[in-house]
């Protein structure tokens, strides 16, 4: 199956057989990153976060006993 990276736009080829190739054919919601992208990405949170500077805003869960 040839996979496009969505934000290098480099074409690659992963096996028709692989749990990823099924997902990409069956939810067009999930999108392939390269691995060169990936790895790049979690570089960059990791030193954001090592920075002290970056906040992850999650929401409040609101414990609702109803």
């Amino acid at each position: 199956m040839r996979v496009k990276c969505v934000i290098c736009d480099k074409i690659e080829v992963i096996d028709d057989e692989t749990l990823q190739a099924k997902r990409l054919r069956n939810r067009p919601i999930h999108t392939y990153m390269c691995q060169i992208c990936t790895n790049r990405i979690a570089e960059k949170t990791k030193a954001h976060l090592d920075s002290g500077n970056f906040r992850l805003y999650r929401p409040k869960s609101e414990n609702d006993e109803w």
